[in-house]
């Protein structure tokens, strides 16, 4: 009898020399971790070894699996795991268990708690948007460098969210472009504009006027550039050139195409205010530029405030805007390029102290011509500010426009007129005037134009090459053409600061 139970005894030993319970380890997990809400834990590495050999690993979130991991008997493996909180986290811990198990049954557990504090109200962005993204009402966000929505992604912005652009110039300038086959859809409303500003601005969403800039301060940031494939009238008979503002390197600011009908998506109910940056030898980004925008796109309800450049400036393209205001631009109010062939309807400039033009009209580059259309507009003088200039074979309509506040020219050295600007040879010597051809020949064309002209100052000085036949003076706020106020209240900055009170 005792020998059988020695025997049963060096059974049972043996049996467990062939088959050791040897334990599972895991490490590489913290024990706890703090995020704010939408942002995101990891990835963290976790080591697993069991010279058993492994069979698996089970992250659970508080007690329910949400991934599990086969091995094949490895003794050893690793395993990134992360976490992208959400609003539905915020203010709350989260439990993550990991659970390794070997062949044999053995298993470890190891347990990290995740803390998620409050939902942040300002997100910097730092990196191009390369899938479809929400900015949301009532956060801000920042601009961290020259951000670009990508082809073949939309970039939605709700209603009241305000953007910043950080300061910086040359290739550092901040701006958001939307590039070629990108969608931006930007629709704020009449009581929650979406706004674009610098981080120097102290304004929240909610707000109308900023709190601590004035309307003339410009140049803090870059601004907003819009990119199509709608056909543009290019130097060198080319389909695509890089856009002004955005340096060669980018292959992201290049526009222009065949599409007429292309859509970049929606605009509207948008303030954009104190940009300008200049990114080298005199060349800075417009308040909102328009580079072969295609005629689906749609664009109402814009203001650019205090931009160093031109207000909005386009270059080609078809598409059409309705309801703007250019205040304090730094160069032109509205700028036109390439045979741009929309139509601006129902806007009002107003000059500031370093407005060049209000409008500056500029001829095709190229053998494609069209025609664009500014209609029901009006623009609001200074004494260093001139009407208009209609260069290098401008071409297009005109009308509906009322002009007030412009000095004399004859005191201002030719300030404060409307002319038809010829061509000059690289001696500055006279080479012809083919927007004054155009508009003999009914190419460009003037109709239905106000002016309350300085004291005793004749239309034909005011509106030279004969364009003062399409001109009649008016006394002041008599006007019978001009602009809609009342598209711009209670949104925009200057219907909010006063500045169009006196506007019929």
């Amino acid at each position: 009898m005792i020998s059988l139970v020695l025997a049963a005894g060096l059974l049972v030993a043996c049996g467990e020399e062939e088959t050791p319970n040897n334990f599972v380890s895991i490490s590489g997990i913290p024990a706890t971790a703090v995020i704010q809400a939408g942002e995101t834990v990891g990835p963290v590495t976790a080591s697993i070894s069991a010279p058993d050999g492994l069979a698996s690993l089970i992250i659970r979130r508080d007690g329910s699996t949400i991934e599990t991991v086969n091995f094949n008997g490895e003794t050893s493996a690793s395993h990134e795991f992360s976490y992208t909180s959400t609003e539905a986290d915020a203010n709350g811990n989260i439990v993550f268990e990991f659970v390794a198990t070997d062949s044999n049954g053995d298993s470890q557990t190891v347990t990290h708690v995740l803390t998620v504090g409050e939902v942040p109200s300002v997100i910097r962005v730092a990196d191009n948007i390369t899938a479809d993204q929400t900015w949301e009402t009532g956060k801000t966000y920042i601009l961290g460098g020259r951000i670009t929505v990508t082809s073949g992604t939309e970039l939605t912005i709700q209603p009241g969210v305000v953007v910043k652009g950080e300061a910086g110039s040359g290739a550092n300038a901040t701006a958001l472009v939307i590039a070629r086959g990108a969608t931006i859809n930007a629709v704020g409303s009449a009581t929650q504009p979406i706004i674009f500003t610098s981080v120097a601005d102290e304004i929240e969403p909610g707000m109308i006027a900023s709190p601590n800039l004035d309307a003339d301060l410009d140049g803090l940031w870059g601004g907003l550039l819009i990119l199509g494939n709608a056909p543009s009238s290019l130097a060198g008979e080319v389909s695509e050139v890089q856009i002004e503002g955005i340096p060669p390197s980018d292959t992201n600011g290049l526009y222009g195409g065949s599409d007429p009908d292309d859509n970049s998506g929606k605009l509207k109910w948008v303030s954009i205010r104190h940009g300008g940056s200049n990114i080298g030898e005199g060349n800075e980004i417009n308040g909102l530029t328009l580079g072969g925008v295609g005629s689906l796109t749609e664009i109402e309800n814009i203001e650019v405030i205090g931009n160093q450049d031109d207000g909005i400036e386009w270059f080609g393209g078809t598409v059409n805007v309705k309801n703007a205001i250019v205040w304090n631009s730094g160069d032109d109010a509205l700028d036109t390029d390439q045979s741009w062939a929309g139509t601006m309807d129902n806007f009002i400039l107003i000059c500031g102290p370093n407005t060049d033009h209000a409008l500056e009209i500029d001829g095709p580059e190229g053998s494609f011509n069209a025609a664009h259309t500014l209609t029901n507009g009006t623009v609001i003088g200074n004494d260093v500010s001139e009407l208009g200039d209609f260069r290098d074979g401008a071409r297009g309509t005109f009308e509906n426009i009322y002009f007030f506040g412009f000095a004399d020219p004859a005191e201002t050295g030719g300030r404060g007129d409307l002319s038809l600007s010829g061509e000059v040879d690289e001696d500055g010597n006279p080479i012809g005037n083919k927007s004054l051809d155009n508009f003999t020949n009914g190419i460009l064309n003037f109709s239905n134009l106000e002016i309350t002209p300085a004291d005793g100052t004749m239309l034909s000085t005011i509106f030279r090459n004969g364009t003062h036949v399409h001109a009649s003076e008016v006394a002041l706020h008599e006007n019978t053409v001009g602009a809609d106020r009342t598209a711009f209240e209670g949104w925009s900055w200057a219907a909010v600061s006063g500045a169009l009170d006196d506007l019929k």
